[in-house]
């Protein structure tokens, strides 16, 4: 398969990795991405996955809470510029509020839940489509997670890229420090026992790979192996991992020490995993010369 240039800058920005060492990653990889980038992992080390949290999508985490009855919602836009506008932002919040007082079951469902804003209407759905004219960019609710268990809930916004749902007992400062903490800190889950299998294994693959170009004996590469895998769940559990206000304990130690206990939580980053689309510049201009040319 050719190895094109964009394939490379797209590897590049993914990875922090050099040039030339994307491009013979790719190459090695017979172009496969995925397969490229945990190549790279394995060369580099930790540097590859540098910039992997990059998100490549606009748009806006929302919260809403009404006791103990609480949800986040991400809605998507083409654009930085319009995640900031003001009717894109007060229909975010709408969202969030009907997720919680409406309970509906998917997004399809929240579409069609009544809604008038700016003359349009009357329902989300027909709300979203008027907003597009309007503002002149796409937008798309993503997802939302609701929150009805009956716990204390806290939520923290970080800007409106990231969005932290926190399901708590006990004291309400310390779970507001957990959700502060989980947007910096990005965990993947509460305990190590909770980590998803497919995350592990990704993992366990990089490890093993990494240990068989260690030349190592194999009883020594087979306790590198778990030695990195232990390593990673600690990293990305959440009452493993140090608290950021103090890395002197872990987050566990300091939800006890303030009678707290966190049940669960949800975070949101916006564009997380979608793929945002490259414009060819010139090539839009080439195009549009040609039309006008042809009208």
């Amino acid at each position: 398969m050719a190895i094109t240039a964009s394939m490379v800058a797209e590897l590049r920005a993914k990875t922090d990795a050099p040039m030339m060492e994307c491009k013979k990653a790719l190459t090695e990889a017979d172009g496969d991405m995925a397969k490229a980038e945990e190549l790279l992992r394995v060369k580099l080390g930790t540097k590859a996955g540098k910039a992997a949290s990059r998100v490549t999508a606009e748009g806006v985490v929302a919260s809403f809470i009404d006791g103990n009855v609480g949800a986040l919602v991400e809605i998507n836009c083409e654009t930085d510029f319009v995640s900031k506008n003001d009717l894109f932002l007060a229909f975010c919040n709408h969202a969030a509020e009907l997720v919680v007082k409406s309970n509906p079951a998917d997004v399809a469902a929240l579409g069609e839940l009544p809604l008038s804003m700016e003359g349009f209407g009357p329902t989300v759905e027909e709300v979203r489509k008027g907003l597009i004219g309007k503002i002149g960019e796409n937008m798309s609710i993503r997802r939302f997670r609701r929150y009805s268990g009956g716990g204390q809930l806290v939520s923290y916004l970080h800007g409106v890229r990231i969005g932290v749902m926190v399901e708590f007992e006990g004291d309400a400062v310390a779970a507001k420090d957990t959700a502060m903490h989980i947007a910096a800190m990005k965990p993947v889950a509460l305990t190590s026992a909770e980590v998803p299998a497919e995350l592990i294994e990704k993992e366990r693959s990089v490890a093993t790979a990494k240990a068989a170009e260690s030349g190592k004996p194999a009883d020594i590469a087979a306790k590198m192996i778990e030695g990195s895998v232990q390593k990673y769940l600690k990293e990305v559990s959440l009452f493993n991992q140090p608290f950021v206000k103090n890395d002197k304990q872990t987050v566990e130690q300091m939800l006890k020490a303030a009678g707290t206990t966190v049940r669960s939580f949800t975070m949101f980053v916006v564009g997380e995993g979608i793929e945002k689309k490259v414009d060819d510049f010139a090539a839009e201009v080439a195009a549009q010369v040609a039309a006008a040319k042809n009208a």
